[in-house]
């Protein structure tokens, strides 16, 4: 990977606190009638015993065990329940005059907790544990929210779907012929989110549908194309080759070789979902039948779905398409916003009027991919058409460039030919300390170190120096890999997740422009340090902390105190965040479960009002 090439491409966007990214237009995400599917299975009764339930046989008692074990770190973080004095854990629910003892396997400092199979207090010794599905409705009930029948549907919707990932990948646990290192991380998460309470629900997919769109199923499909008449037409570019701007029509024209497209239009790649979807939309409708738009079918060779379902990518192609889909998964209907293909489009050309050379000249290892170019449709009228947007993503990496995102390398998942579950992480770990001869948690300790220089410095140098802060979160965040296995460097990706600061606007105006003024990217600083706090480090760096810890890899103490050392040493670089996190006992800190339970869609409204925060103790401190 080199990251200062790129076809003279790349770039990426916002989000935020209530919910995600400045003020965003309503999604539209319409629900779809599902096949139907078989009832959720409840797991049969199983002894309160010390084996780690997520290597059970039985691919739906190992994919209840994850959900159940999610939905216990965001009541136990969004409810700031205490550590056990003991190896079981308390959890009131007074709601219902009752309370749940939960077996404790890890208890983690920065959340990433692990357990065993919670019962409800005074149960008999034979009686069953309390399933993902119960363990929602009880907590829906203590939270007292309307939202809690979506949730309950939603939970039985994610473990039914992850017993379906680890019971395909436990049967076939090669990668797919060609697959690089970056589409097998990419497809690597089966078990999802950690702190989330839905990690796997994919509202709108029937079974088979699932089958085919999932990146956990290695799934794959020929694109959906549509053609649209040049008068309904909205694009716009920053992609050069060779000096000149290459139309975002050309960039997808290779792809449609061989479709006979009517006078006058442009080939529009669309998700084989979304196309079916959008026959049922009546502005979709009024354009076929008015001939400004023209269903042209499935065409060309497979593309393979990324981590983010949306995004798809094919091993060899310089380009990944974000498509939109209005398929809500975890919190958002995964539908294009016009601001955000702007704001893609405005990054690329902030970093390619110099700032770029300025970062790399700094920190040649890290950089961001670019989102340089869209497709889209208008009304008649003009209004944007949401669903249709696609968006070009310049795909810089090579099939001997061993890059992951951070989610997809922390990810648990089965050792080829044992239901154990392991991830690349640990992995990657053992096979250092045995190549070297250290222990464990020494290699664990230096790779952290590593990992902190090589991609967490080159972020902060961003905000520090551009006023720019990245919603660097662990499924956004590519770390590079050495030849040994090492951190070399990463990237960032995702055109939803820029915060501009307000106190860095004149400056950023020199660099570009009219910056802001279409994408709608400009966040207060308060709100930036928040956010930013949240995302690289509670999620990423506490996020990778836990994983280190509840795998039994390192002492998570261990790791803080190098991560106050790294932060104390950060400050003179001019981000607030060393500062801010170093000084704060209490962070704020999105609240997926309670996101859920208000029904909020993180695409949709103003920056602050997007998701759910709640207070938490900061570790650093504590």
């Amino acid at each position: 990977m080199n990251p200062t090439s790129a076809p003279d491409a790349e770039g990426s966007s916002i989000r935020g606190q209530g919910p995600a990214g400045p003020g965003t237009a309503e999604a539209s995400c319409v629900p779809r009638q599902k096949a139907p599917a078989a009832a959720v299975r409840l797991p049969a009764a199983a002894p309160r015993a010390a084996t780690d339930l997520l290597d059970d046989p039985d691919p739906f008692r190992a994919a209840d065990a994850a959900g159940t074990e999610s939905l216990l770190r965001c009541w136990i973080r969004e409810n700031d329940l205490p550590h056990p004095t003991g190896t079981t854990l308390r959890v009131p629910l007074p709601a219902t005059g009752a309370a749940l003892d939960v077996p404790v396997r890890h208890w983690s400092a920065t959340g990433i907790h692990r357990f065993g199979p919670p019962v409800l207090t005074g149960a008999p010794d034979d009686a069953p544990p309390v399933d993902a599905v119960t363990l929602a409705a009880l907590l829906c009930r203590e939270a007292d929210r309307h939202g809690g029948a979506d949730l309950v549907a939603r939970v039985a919707d994610s473990v039914r779907n992850t017993a379906g990932f680890l019971a395909a990948r436990r049967r076939t646990p090669e990668e797919p012929p060609g697959a690089d290192h970056f589409l097998t991380a990419e497809q690597a998460l089966l078990l999802g989110h950690p702190l989330h309470p839905t990690p796997k629900s994919r509202e709108g997919l029937s079974e088979s549908e699932s089958r085919r769109y999932s990146p956990e199923l290695h799934g794959s499909f020929p694109l959906h194309w549509m053609a649209a008449d040049r008068s309904v037409l909205a694009s716009d570019s920053a992609w050069t080759r060779n000096g000149r701007t290459v139309p975002a029509e050309e960039i997808a024209a290779p792809f449609a070789r061989g479709l006979r497209l009517p006078d006058g239009t442009v080939a529009l790649p669309v998700h084989p979902w979304q196309a079916e979807e959008l026959k049922r939309r009546p502005e979709v409708t009024a354009l076929l039948d008015a001939g400004l738009l023209h269903d042209l079918g499935p065409h060309g060779a497979h593309w393979h779905p990324t981590s983010s379902v949306r995004t798809v990518a094919r091993p060899g192609a310089d380009v990944m398409l974000k498509l939109s889909l209005g398929v809500r998964i975890t919190n958002s209907c995964r539908e294009n916003l016009r601001k955000e293909l702007r704001r893609g489009t405005e990054v690329h050309r902030l970093l390619r009027a110099g700032l770029a050379t300025e970062w790399q000249r700094a920190h040649p290892g890290f950089d961001i991919v670019r989102d340089p170019a869209w497709l889209a449709v208008d009304t008649k009228d003009g209004t944007p058409l949401q669903g249709l947007d696609v968006v070009f993503r310049h795909n810089p990496f090579g099939p001997a460039d061993d890059v992951a995102c951070v989610a997809g390398f922390t990810a648990l998942r089965p050792v080829p030919g044992h239901p154990r579950m392991r991830s690349r992480l640990a992995e990657t770990v053992h096979r250092l300390a045995a190549r070297t001869g250290r222990p464990t948690a020494a290699v664990a300790a230096e790779w952290f170190l590593r990992y902190l220089d090589r991609v967490v410095r080159p972020v902060l140098w961003l905000d520090a120096h551009a006023g720019v802060a990245l919603e660097a979160h662990q499924q956004n965040t590519l770390v590079r890999l050495d030849a040994e296995g090492w951190p070399a460097g990463g990237r960032y990706r995702d055109n939803q997740g820029y915060y501009f600061r307000a106190s860095h606007r004149e400056s950023l105006e020199r660099r570009l422009p009219g910056i802001g003024a279409a994408s709608d990217t400009f966040v207060s600083d308060s709100v930036t340090d928040e956010r930013f706090a949240y995302y690289l480090g509670i999620n990423n760096v506490f996020g990778l902390i836990g994983a280190f810890g509840s795998q039994g890899l390192a002492d998570e103490q261990v790791l803080l105190a190098a991560f106050r050392r790294f932060l104390a040493a950060a400050v003179p670089m001019g981000s607030p965040l060393p500062a801010y996190l170093l000084g704060t006992p209490e962070l704020r800190c999105k609240a997926n479960l309670l996101t859920r339970l208000h029904g909020l869609d993180e695409l949709v409204g103003p920056v602050d009002t997007q998701s759910v925060y709640v207070t938490i103790a900061n570790p650093l401190h504590s």
